[in-house]
């Protein structure tokens, strides 16, 4: 198993229209993705086979694919079906053929894996189900997608970086339950009751207790899930897509059941996630650019059990093994807030 056994988001499906290809970068590898006559999406190398040019920079005709330079065209399964300078003389060749990658579309995004893919992509949650809403949100991260994950699951920070908007420093203890199965990282957390910024009032103001779980799915998801009084229930859930080693695009969900008041809500959440995100980015440049002169050696609290745990699963994917042979894991943390 290698991460390109993987599906990674490279837009959403609103994104991708007949007139005009995009240009991608997944694992390293340069693409341009753009709909075929049959307007499934279609994703080759983005390189012609003539002189080397980006065929992102071309234009899509009848679902084929201009090259911008010498005007070679491609159809949808990379085959060269045209060069002009031969004109009616032309005649296709096996040999003339880019790099073709599997595609798919789903929850309004589409899909590119590299390789032969080991399991479906991830499905969203309450992806467009009654009495749910979503805001979909991308923005740019310079660190790998490792850190990324971690940060996205990680509670101490957020009273460091987001003091205010999630959370404040009050010592709250916290005790978690974090267990590594199957591929993936399960983090379930009790005796929260309040200081979760101030959204409190709104989505707890009885101070109930709160249902708070963070998943990581391998090899880039991850999904936090809160759920407070009746009719507050929240998901954020981002799927990290690695451009190059460390530049990872995040494509990030808030989807949210806040009853009567989601319409209303809406506005209030687009603005503390865009708010959230971007103290985010800015933490992890800090982090990378650290990690550029010293290194990459971490020292680990108890309370990063589940990065941990993350690591081990992203390492044996490295490693050209399955995660999914790992120990099963389970371990009680206690920590402060």
């Amino acid at each position: 198993m290698q991460f390109d056994n993987f599906w990674y988001v490279v837009a959403q499906s609103t994104q991708l229209t007949p007139q005009k290809p995009l240009s991608r970068q997944v694992l390293g590898e340069w693409l341009t993705v753009f709909r075929g006559k049959d307007g499934q999406p279609v994703a080759l190398q983005d390189r012609c086979l003539h002189r080397n040019s980006r065929l992102s920079f071309g234009n899509v005709q009848q679902g084929h694919l201009k090259c911008p330079y010498h005007g070679w065209v491609y159809d949808e399964k990379g085959q060269v079906v045209e060069i002009p300078a031969e004109g009616k003389n032309f005649q296709p060749k096996t040999c003339l053929k880019a790099k073709c990658y599997q595609t798919c579309e789903q929850d309004g995004f589409v899909y590119v894996c590299l390789a032969e893919p080991k399991f479906p992509p991830f499905s969203m949650p309450y992806y467009h189900q009654p009495g749910w809403h979503s805001l979909r949100v991308i923005h740019r991260f310079e660190n790998t997608v490792t850190n990324c994950v971690e940060n996205f699951i990680d509670i101490p920070h957020t009273v460091s970086v987001h003091p205010g908007i999630f959370r404040q420093a009050s010592q709250q203890k916290i005790e978690m339950i974090v267990k590594r199965c199957n591929g993936t990282v399960v983090a379930d957390y009790y005796n929260e009751t309040s200081n979760i910024g101030w959204w409190s009032r709104f989505l707890n103001p009885k101070e109930q207790k709160i249902y708070h779980s963070d998943r990581f799915f391998m090899p880039n998801i991850t999904s936090v899930e809160y759920k407070f009084a009746p009719h507050r229930h929240l998901f954020i859930t981002s799927q990290s897509i690695p451009e190059t080693e460390t530049s990872t695009l995040v494509y990030t969900d808030v989807t949210f059941n806040y009853g009567i008041w989601s319409y209303l809500a809406m506005p209030f959440v687009w603005w503390t996630a865009k708010r959230i995100i971007a103290q985010d980015i800015k933490i992890l440049k800090i982090q990378q650019e650290v990690i550029a002169k010293y290194g990459e050696t971490f020292t680990h609290s108890p309370a990063d059990t589940i990065h941990s745990f993350v690591e081990s699963i992203r390492n044996a994917i490295a490693m050209n093994k399955d995660p999914r042979e790992l120990t099963n894991k389970t371990v009680e943390i206690t920590f402060w807030v």
